[in-house]
């Protein structure tokens, strides 16, 4: 993918460019490909629909409960990977008795996030733009992302369009538990007003996703991270480094990846 990331204002004027028009790469059948080739090159056993509610510590070991009452375990080491919020949540219900766990609690919980509400917006139609996408730089508009997906080589069949639009932080907290069709249909009338043209007011199908925790503003203390990696804990995520990218979060989980088998 080669077009370029045009940037827009508050007032909604698009102007050419910005500092990250090197090349963009991304997969055919969507980005979820990154993790499941990461596990097909694994002997890994991975529970897709198992929501664990709580953590014990047992001894030198470590045990799970999920939301069935079942426990599993015990595990030599116990990684934690949910947003920084509901990482703090089991945190604060675990039962490990150790100052580590109060202070890593209060050290995740330290971390901010920024919301997004996001709409898909799809059309009939070819949109002729020179970009692949607009990024709202000065923060003061209330959409801060607009993304073309047919740009995408195999995401859209040729012929239509499919936008993504990502709402600012403030917009997506304030409008959150919003109906969504009345969220999507005020998305898609920002959204053609910056595009400027007044077709994408009407999209043919829509989908939407919210996101509370979906960029973390800053990362964890490293210390508190590293204590509790010395009782077989590893916190882990985009949120430890601070940075909501991809490849911080792939980055992070490498790098533990080879803390906790330096540590086996």
């Amino acid at each position: 993918m080669t077009e370029p990331v045009y940037t827009f204002d508050a007032e909604g004027a698009v102007s050419e460019g910005r500092d990250a028009d090197d090349h963009k790469w991304t997969y055919e059948t969507g980005l979820t490909q990154l993790a499941k080739r990461l596990f097909g090159a694994t002997d890994a056993a991975v529970h897709r629909n198992t929501r664990v509610e709580g953590i014990a510590r047992d001894g030198e070991r470590w045990r799970l409960t999920d939301t069935t009452g079942t426990e599993w375990g015990p595990f030599d080491l116990l990684l934690v990977n949910p947003p920084a919020p509901q990482t703090a949540d089991l945190l604060a219900g675990a039962d490990w008795d150790s100052p580590v766990r109060g202070a890593l609690e209060r050290a995740t919980r330290d971390v901010d996030y920024r919301a997004v509400w996001t709409a898909v917006l799809h059309y009939p139609f070819e949109l002729d733009r020179p970009y692949y996408a607009l990024v709202n730089t000065d923060k003061d508009h209330a959409v801060g992302w607009v993304a073309r997906e047919e740009c995408k080589p195999g995401h859209v069949p040729d012929g239509e369009s499919l936008l993504v639009v990502q709402a600012n932080h403030e917009w997506s907290v304030a409008h959150y538990d919003d109906p969504a069709a009345e969220n999507v249909a005020e998305l898609a009338a920002l959204t053609a007003d910056v595009v400027d043209d007044d077709r994408l007011t009407d999209p043919d199908w829509t989908d939407h996703q919210g996101w509370r925790y979906a960029l973390p503003e800053e990362g964890v203390r490293r210390g508190v991270v590293d204590d509790a990696a010395d009782h077989g804990l590893y916190v882990l995520g985009d949120w430890v480094p601070g940075e909501g990218r991809l490849h911080a979060a792939l980055r992070n989980g490498l790098d533990t990846g080879e803390e906790v088998a330096l540590s086996l």
